[in-house]
């Protein structure tokens, strides 16, 4: 039929789009299921390209995707199209199959067709997408008639596609002119057309259905019958038989991989081999026809493989480096197009089998029913198998198939997993379409060879360098003709005979043909180890042409140009003029040749470096020999190397690396390597690098300081925090280097493909300007160990040996600083950052972590803890985390880490599981940790719940080469960071032995007990490296069950260490041992340098990814926040965690703490000693007995000394754990001789500084007078001196003050001052002496102990013994023992008391203390803080239900020390008031300050001595009225105040009408659980309340009366004074005086007698006129008074020695408070230690005070005297069992001497309060009034007015 013109076809569709809607609504009636038992009226067949048609609900011809699937349910009734045009038709789909799978379909088809009413097919359906023709499509209709026949065209029809309505017309307007596409519709007889791609329009649909009835119609066979196909298979046979017939009688032998080219196959008749001379094409066809066919042969491939579109379209990393779970079919069979996914998982885990990846054949057999002798040797031809004429797909076309359709980043992967694998690597390779020679140098820049190369003289010299760089004798081999023999065979044994190198026939899956390997040369090189068996003694490269050398001329010239010798194999060497071409050329060369003649059975024959070798009779390990030997002779001879970087010299090689993203990204990293030119590599990161050396390094330490902070902590604070900033300004002013500077420019400018081959070029420049410096200074230290050895050995005991050991630290030290990588630049540029951000200028760079993410996203790692510094950049990281977020979205990502001992293979694993690339080889590799993110496949998010895995790679930890405590810590704290930060962290061993990692592990679970703050989920899976063993995992078991035990052993007794309640390893690191333990292979199939890896290492890495993906899919993982959240939170607790970190394991901590408890037994006994030797030296001084201070204590300590090391020794010689303690002893003996020498000079200092203070003041006193003389003078000088001036008041107060500080210097000059004390510096320097620092800085800065006393509950900090479920995470600890305990009231209570019974024994302690004569100790707080400890101890000792967590004995200490420290510095001020010479002094300033004034102002010698009189007096007046008043106020008080006149009842009755009126529940819960206090305060703010607001003018009354008493009794005193020196007129007439005045007031008032001299001047005569003066002193004394009373607030309470509260409270509160059992009411006795019962008139319900029902959440309503009533009974937890409360009395001593009587009494005071404040109680108790606990309803009746009637009733 004529199809009708392009665009007629256009316009008849657009026609027919009137009619849409009635044939859309006819098309949708019953469509959705296959009318399967209908006789079809059409069959059609789709062939072609599969992405043509979308096929989907959508569309009306395939709505279902039916390929063809080897079973007969590939038609179906296309029920749509029924309902569409009423036509009954057949699909059968067979879109995307070709070849033998093409034929297969088909012959089944008409099988299954024979069977049901011989069935044809109408029409076949050729289907294309619209606009993508080449001139390779017209070769399909080509392929269908080869297997159909020429008579199918008459069926055929072109059916093309489109996806854009508004791109058809264009597309066909393309197409006119185009001959490829004439062509096509000329196989298909001019018939086609035009529908969408989804085949979802009717009109289109219909149109389609029409063509195909008239191409039925027009056909006089109406199809294509099975008869057609059975002759077409006839007629194939027979040009079979020909063939064979043609070839029969020569010697056909199978050929090697890749050799194909005349090659001649000796075949039988039989079907499964007619499909290979199918495929030939005549040897007479042209050139551009042989190239047609290899072409379609190409596209055949790589649409088996599902690579079509990947030629053009390339693949990349980032497609193959995604996480997926291990494929479940790899032992599977599998189908072509899982080839490419198998192979590369394969590669990716360096399983070498990866190149024998194959479809493996069906099992299946055809069955014959009733066979007989002549039947089973019959050909059969009609077998369903009959048609499967293709072979499976060759492995090493699958492998460059891959290879052709990677990018230049896979390439580079892929060839470098392919040389660890020690497989030959592509290293010329054909073009598949053009042909034209490649060389992928590009893939051949990452891998670096070592080897050792021996010279003449047996010595070995190591040598390692990037592969493209080395320059080694080369031996090119190819063959020539078609040879019998396998070339790559002869030389994978040449090189490894236990390993193919090179891929040859006999390898697993080779086939006879391969599509890709014609031309193709691949390259291994032979890398020597040293050993005297090795093949070669240094490293030979061998190029191996695949496929004939006479076809592949350019490949030959190029090999035999650069080879050190050639190698050639031929079966004769005069059959073939152009063989004999070939073999002149080379003969005339003047480099070695080999022949290698495969028919001849000759000897080895050597002439002048040419050499023949028959090798018809040898056998393989012969052949080996013999061209080994000939090889190495022909090398030494030899001066031509190769090496491969030059190949980019030859202009017949297309080099990749010449790509124009290639170019430039290394012309930039060139321009860079110039700015390095002349500097010394050891100070290259010096100078170009600066922030990230000594700086970054300080800032560190100066960091660390700020969590260990010691002394005045906010002064510490600050000054750190000075010199941090400092630092940054610092680096901030270095700023970017030239050279750094252009690498980020660069960084920026390129695009992202250019970014990284620049990324890759700068990283082989920085390795090969590193490689040649370490080379030579791994040099230097070889020679210089050598040297220091050999002195060593001789004893040299000279400085010689000192002086080489420091050089070799010169050398390691200049080692380290010639390492020089791209992490440096980026971990300058992290550094650049932070500094710009600490200073707010983070704006300015905010460009450098969106590079680092952008990096980090592409799969490029990223520094996560600084290996050199030991330290995370945490803004850094902070900032690059935030922008992948930005650039992301908060992903959820699965982190996974891994941890080892050094070269253990945790990077090698992590490779081979993830195709990471983090550096692996000997030695420290990895420094610090890495992270890097791998994205999730698409279709595996969902199933995984999460879309990345950050996977942490670690530095090997216990490395030799920082061996040393430091090291110690480091390893400790990088493992917790490590496996704290993992969601799952994969801990490596070597071996079976987990002994060396177990030490470090221990280490981190008690780190994790410790960091309850932070929010860790870890989990962690053992993966045991290098166990040979096949049976291991069976065989190990009881190793598994000790390795159990052991984590279990010593998680306890991490847990007992740190109170925990924690039983086993799993309860703080999730781990199962029967599934998270794996062993696996050794890595290395033999002995490296040229052995593979182990398969079975492979698969063994496979395994643990499936284990680790299976666990991940179960934990969800983390967002990328949290994930930042936590390297935040975790890095911080760690900076805080300083103790644990310094220890081996947790057994050396436990040994440790025990040893400090002994060690803080000794230094007490020290002390102790040194405060009796102080008393006894400190009465010495008050008698003026001693002067030898010093010698006088030393003597004292010796023999205290003497028994503490004698028990030292003890304790260190016979302890259990005296091999632990041994490493500690010598410091701690260096501890205690340090303590002693600060005893005696602390103790020295102080007691000298007594007797000092002590001279001064007798001193002081023998010339008091004189001194007072002195100053008296003075004054009066001074006055005089500038009286008449003009001077304001402030002039002469700066002019005093000035003379008088040089008068009290003068005159205390040669006194030392006693110092203060800084409490809140000591407490901590003696907690820490005690308790880990960080513990105490930690409790300290939580401020929590401030409230210690008055919290309700203590369950926090409190760890019981009861039995319970294993926690499931560490940091829920807390919460946990809160779900879990419950304290009782009773316990509660008890640790009430137990605290206030600490503090007043702490309190009574201070008061002991001689503070105020002997000055305060470090020992009393030491004994207060030890106190403390062992109350404790003795509490939880007698308990033991439970016990004190850390924290609460250091809040308790910090508590009370804050309280008596209070004390202390009061007592000490006291001291130094007492006993300090410039206080005294200073006292008497103001006396003499009015000295000065009167004589300035003029006054006489009477008026100043009335001034100095008076002064006194008005001191002593005011002492003696308030003291007075003092009495009177709290006599009165007592007497007239309700609240306190009476006993304790009636106090206690108006407490609790005041809190009823208050209605105030914090004051409520003070009262039950705190009544001593809450009494106290009560009477305190009521007589303040008194004093100041109530009773005002009693209070002026009582102090007016006191004063105008006082002033009469000096009246009267002065009036007797003057009587007396009147009648006696003695000659010292002022001295008398003053004394009769100073003995008449003696009973009144504190007067002394003591005045200056030349205050008592003999001018004064008029004793009237001083009396005179005098009382008009008083006067003004009287008057001041006076006025300050007119306002309370101003009354000088201080001035009492004795508050009117403090009466009254030792009045009314020294009586019994011991509580009742029940209810917690105080007996109301008042007097304490009464030896009667307790009781109370008014008890309350139990659940006031928290009690609860046994074992439930419900809070007691029942009253102590209702329930005594009653048959009930109570939990005794004391005696741990029920009692009735009836016989309460037998529930132990507490409860026996209390007398609690039956009473059923209303007692509404407490009904009310508990409906009133329920709520509150159920909250402050957390419990409820339920249950057996509700609340009765008759209970809410009562009102607050109740209560208070209540209260006047019953008390």
């Amino acid at each position: 039929m004529e199809n009708k013109p392009f665009a007629d076809e256009a316009k008849g569709n657009d026609e027919e789009h009137h009619d849409r809607s009635d044939t859309t609504s006819r098309a949708m009636g019953n469509s959705g299921f296959p009318l399967k038992n209908v006789t079809p009226n059409l069959t059609i067949a789709l062939v072609g390209d599969i992405d043509a048609v979308t096929i989907g609900t959508e569309n009306l011809l395939l709505y279902q995707d039916n390929l063809y699937n080897e079973v007969d349910e590939y038609s179906q009734i296309a029920s749509r199209i029924y309902d569409l045009s009423g036509r009954h038709i057949s699909i059968i789909n067979m879109l995307g199959l070709n070849g033998a799978h093409f034929e297969k379909a088909l012959q089944q088809h008409f099988c299954s067709q024979f069977k049901r009413n011989n069935q044809d097919i109408n029409a076949f359906l050729l289907l294309k997408p619209l606009g993508q023709h080449t001139s390779a499509d017209r070769t399909d209709p080509e392929r269908l008639q080869e297997i159909l026949g020429e008579r199918y065209t008459e069926c055929a029809m072109s059916l093309f596609t489109y996806e854009n309505v508004k791109e058809r017309e264009t597309l066909i307007d393309d197409l006119k002119g185009k001959r490829a596409f004439i062509e096509l519709m000329e196989k298909c007889g001019g018939r086609y057309h035009i529908c969408n791609k989804l085949m979802n329009d009717p009109t289109e649909m219909l149109s389609l259905v029409e063509k195909i009835n008239l191409l039925v119609s027009e056909n006089k066979l109406h199809g294509y019958t099975v008869k057609m196909f059975e002759d077409e298979i006839r007629r194939r046979q027979e040009n079979l038989k020909a063939k064979v017939k043609h070839h029969k009688g020569q010697r056909l032998e199978q050929t090697e991989s890749g050799d194909t080219e005349g090659v001649v196959e000796n075949v039988s008749v039989g079907e499964d081999k007619k499909q290979h001379f199918l495929d030939e094409k005549p040897h007479t066809e042209s050139s551009t026809e042989k190239k047609q066919a290899i072409c379609v042969e190409v596209k055949e491939l790589l649409s088996r493989l599902n690579l079509r579109r990947r030629y053009e379209d390339k693949l990349t990393m980032a497609d193959v480096l995604v996480i997926n779970p291990s494929s479940p079919r790899q032992q599977e069979t599998l189908t072509e197009k899982e080839l490419v996914c198998i192979f590369l998982q394969k590669l990716l885990a360096m399983d070498y089998t990866c190149r024998s990846t194959m479809v493996k054949e069906s099992s299946d057999h055809t069955h014959v029913e009733d066979s007989s002798f002549d039947d089973f040797f019959e050909e059969n031809t009609t077998t369903a198998d009959s048609g499967n004429l293709q072979s499976h797909v060759h492995p090493m076309d699958l492998q460059m198939a891959v290879f052709h359709c990677s990018d230049a980043f896979l390439q580079q992967y892929m060839v470098s997993k392919l040389s660890l694998c020690q497989y030959a690597l592509p290293f010329l390779v054909p073009n598949m379409i053009t042909n034209e020679i490649e060389c992928p140098l590009w893939a051949f820049r990452q891998i670096k060879k070592s080897w050792r190369s021996t010279d003449d003289s047996n010595s070995t010299t190591c040598k390692s360098m990037p592969i493209s760089q080395a320059k080694t004798p080369m031996v090119a081999v190819f063959r020539l003709g078609a040879i019998p023999t396998s070339k790559s065979q002869l030389l994978s044994n040449l090189m490894n005979p236990r390993h193919s190198t090179f891929f040859h026939r006999n390898c697993p899956g080779s086939t006879k043909s391969s599509v890709l390997m014609d031309g193709v040369v691949d390259i291994a090189w032979y890398c020597p180890s040293g050993q005297p068996n090795d093949a070669f003694n240094d490293c030979v490269a061998f190029c191996n042409l695949h496929g004939d050398a006479i076809a592949n001329e350019k490949q030959r010239d190029i090999l035999t140009e650069s080879a050190s010798v050639n190698i050639v194999l031929l079966t004769s060497p005069g059959k073939d003029e152009k063989t004999k071409v070939v073999l002149q050329k080379l003969f005339k060369s003047n480099k070695p040749l080999i022949c290698l003649f495969t028919e001849k059975n000759t000897p080895a024959t050597a002439m002048n470096g040419k050499y023949k070798i028959g090798l018809r009779d040898l056998s393989q390990a012969d052949i080996s020999e013999v061209l080994q030997k000939i090889i190495r002779e022909s090398l030494s001879g030899s001066s031509c190397t190769f090496q491969l970087q030059e190949i980019v010299k030859n202009t017949e090689v297309q080099v990749n690396e010449n790509c124009e993203d290639c170019l430039k990204g290394k012309n930039a990293a060139l321009s860079m390597k110039t700015l390095l030119k002349g500097i010394k590599l050891s100070t290259i990161k010096q100078n170009t690098l600066p922030c990230q050396g000594e700086l970054w390094h300080k800032w560190c330490n100066k960091n660390k300081e700020l969590y260990r902070l010691t002394g005045n902590l906010e002064i510490e604070k600050s000054r750190i925090q000075n010199e941090i900033k400092q630092i940054r300004k610092d680096q901030k002013k270095c700023d970017f280097s030239e050279y750094l500077q252009m690498f980020v420019a660069n960084l920026r400018s390129l695009n992202q493909r250019e970014r990284l081959f620049f990324l890759k070029w700068v990283g082989m420049q920085l390795d090969e300007l590193s490689a040649n410096e370490l080379s030579h200074i791994h040099h230097k230290y070889n020679e210089k160990w050598s040297d220091v050895l050999n002195l060593k050995k001789k004893h040299d005991k000279t400085e010689q040996l000192g002086n080489q050991q420091k050089e070799l630290e010169k050398i390691s030290v200049e080692l380290l600083a010639a390492t020089f990588g791209l992490e440096h630049l980026f971990r300058e540029i992290g550094q650049i950052y932070e500094a710009y951000a600490s200073l707010g200028n983070a704006d300015e760079v905010n460009y450098l972590p969106e590079l680092a993410a952008e990096l980090m996203i592409s799969g490029h790692p990223v520094e996560l803890m600084d290996g050199d510094a030991a330290h995370v950049p945490l803004t850094w990281i902070k900032s690059v985390l935030d922008q992948v977020i930005k650039k992301l979205g908060d992903q959820r990502v699965f982190v996974l880490s891994v941890l080892g001992i050094q070269s253990t293979g945790k990077s090698t694993m992590l490779n081979a599981m993830f195709g990471l690339q983090f550096a692996v080889s000997a030695g420290r590799c990895t420094r610090g940790a890495f992270m890097q993110l791998m994205k999730v496949a698409d279709d595996k998010r969902a199933e995984l719940k999460f879309d990345f895995v950050v996977v942490i790679d670690t530095e090997g930890l216990r490395a030799l080469e920082l061996a040393g405590r430091a090291t110690l810590h480091h390893d400790n704290e990088l493992a917790t960071f490590v496996i704290g930060l993992g969601n799952m962290t994969l801990i490596n061993i070597f071996g079976e032995n987990p002994a060396e990692m177990q030490d470090i592990i221990q280490i981190a679970v008690q780190a994790f007990m410790r960091m309850k703050k932070v929010n860790l989920f870890p989990s962690c899976v053992f993966v045991h490296q290098n166990v040979g063993d096949i049976a291991a995992g069976e065989q190990n078991m009881e190793g598994k069950r000790r390795l159990q035990e052991k984590l279990d052993e010593m998680t306890q007794l991490a847990a007992k260490e740190e109170v925990c309640n924690v039983e086993c390893f799993s309860d703080v690191i999730a781990f199962d041992i029967q599934r998270d333990v794996k062993n696996f292979a050794q890595l290395w199939e033999g002995s490296p340098p040229m052995a593979p890896p182990n398969p079975r290492y492979s698969r063994d890495v496979l395994e643990l990814k499936d284990l680790i993906i299976s666990n991940a899919s179960r934990s969800g993982g983390i967002t990328l926040s949290q994930f930042q959240s936590s390297i935040q939170d975790l890095w911080d607790a760690l900076l805080n965690e300083k103790f644990v970190f310094s220890f081996k394991n947790t057994k050396e901590i436990a040994v440790h703490r025990k040893l400090e408890t002994e060690y803080g037994k000794w230094t007490w006994e020290l002390r102790c000693a040194v405060l009796e030797v102080e008393k006894t030296i400190c009465q010495k001084i008050e008698n003026e007995k001693l002067t030898m201070v010093e010698e006088t204590i030393v003597a004292a300590l010796d023999k205290n000394h003497k028994n503490v090391n004698i028990a030292m020794e003890k304790y260190f010689s016979e302890d259990s754990d005296k091999e632990i303690l041994i490493q500690w002893k010598g410091r701690f003996e260096e501890h205690i001789k340090s303590l002693i020498k600060d005893l005696v000079k602390v103790t020295t200092k102080k007691l000298e500084g007594v007797i000092e203070q002590k001279k001064a003041l007798k001193m002081l006193q023998e010339k008091k007078i004189d001194y007072e003389d002195k100053l008296f003078q003075r004054s009066k000088e001074l006055a005089l001196d500038i009286k008449g001036k003009e001077m304001g008041k402030q002039q002469q107060e700066t002019a005093f003050d000035a003379l008088w500080e040089r008068w009290v210097i003068d005159l205390t000059k040669d006194t030392q001052p006693i110092q203060e004390i800084d409490m809140s510096k000591e407490v901590t320097k003696i907690l820490n002496e005690i308790h880990e620092p960080s513990l105490v800085y930690d409790r300290k800065v939580a401020q929590e102990f401030s409230h210690l006393h008055s919290l309700n509950d203590y369950t926090h900090y409190l760890q019981t013994f009861q039995s319970k479920t294993h926690i499931a995470k560490i940091d829920q600890f807390i919460e946990t023992v809160k779900a879990t305990i419950s304290l009782s009231s009773e316990d509660q209570d008890a640790v009430r008391v137990l605290i206030q019974r600490i503090m007043n024994t702490s309190a009574k302690n201070v008061l002991s203390k001689p503070i105020s004569t002997n000055g305060y100790s470090s020992s009393y707080m030491q004994e207060i803080v030890r106190h403390i400890r062992d109350k404790v101890l003795d509490f939880q000792s007698t308990v033991k239900k439970y016990v004190f967590r850390k924290e609460f004995i250091v809040d308790l200490s910090l508590f009370v020390c804050e309280q008596v420290g209070v004390t202390f510095a009061a007592l000490h001020r006291e001291f130094i008031n007492r006993n300090a010479a410039h206080v005294q002094l200073q006292a008497k300033k103001s006396e003499y300050y009015n000295v000065f004034q009167k004589y300035l102002q003029g006054a006489n010698s009477t008026t100043v001595l009335s001034e100095l009189i008076c002064n006194k007096l008005k001191e002593s007046i005011s002492h003696v009225i308030y003291e007075q008043a003092t009495i009177d106020l709290a006599s009165g008080m007592g007497t007239y105040l309700p609240e306190l006149c009476g006993n304790r009842s009636n106090l206690e009755k108006h407490i609790l009408k005041s809190l009823a009126e208050e209605e105030n529940f914090d004051m409520f819960m003070e009262y039950v659980h705190y009544p001593r206090e809450h009494f106290e305060k009560f009477i305190k703010e009521t007589v303040e309340k008194h004093v100041n607001t109530q009773n005002h003018a009693n209070v002026i009354t009582l102090i007016k009366k006191n004063l105008d008493q006082k002033k009469k009794d000096v009246v009267c005193a002065m009036a007797s004074a003057t009587t007396e020196v009147k009648e006696n007129k003695c000659k010292e007439q002022v001295k008398q005086w003053i004394t009769s005045l100073s003995n008449e007031l003696s009973d009144k008032l504190t007067f002394t007698d003591t005045f200056p001299n030349k205050a008592k001047t003999k001018d004064i005569t008029d004793f009237d006129f001083l009396e005179h003066l005098i009382q008009k002193g008083l006067a003004t004394i009287t008057q001041e008074f006076e006025t300050s009373l007119e306002d309370t607030s101003l009354l000088k309470m201080e001035l009492l020695k004795r508050r009117p509260e403090e009466s009254l409270i030792e009045h009314l509160c020294q009586c019994c408070w011991v509580k009742c059992p029940f209810c917690q009411a105080c007996c109301t006795s008042t007097v304490e230690g009464h030896s009667t019962d307790h009781s109370i008139p008014f008890h309350r319900a139990s659940g006031v005070c928290g009690v609860a029902f046994y074992q439930t959440d419900d809070l007691a309503v029942d009253f102590c005297q209702t329930v005594m009533a009653s048959d009930r009974s109570f939990y005794s937890y004391r005696l741990d069992k029920s009692i009735l409360y009836k016989e309460y009395r037998t529930g132990g001593p507490h409860m026996s001497c209390w007398s609690i009587t039956t009473d059923l009494s209303e007692l509404p005071y407490w009904k009310w309060f508990i409906c009133r404040f329920q709520s509150d109680l159920e909250t402050h108790y957390k419990k409820k009034f339920q249950g057996s606990g509700k609340i009765p309803l008759e209970w809410f009746k009562f009102e607050k007015k109740d209560a208070l009637a209540a209260l006047e009733k019953y008390m």
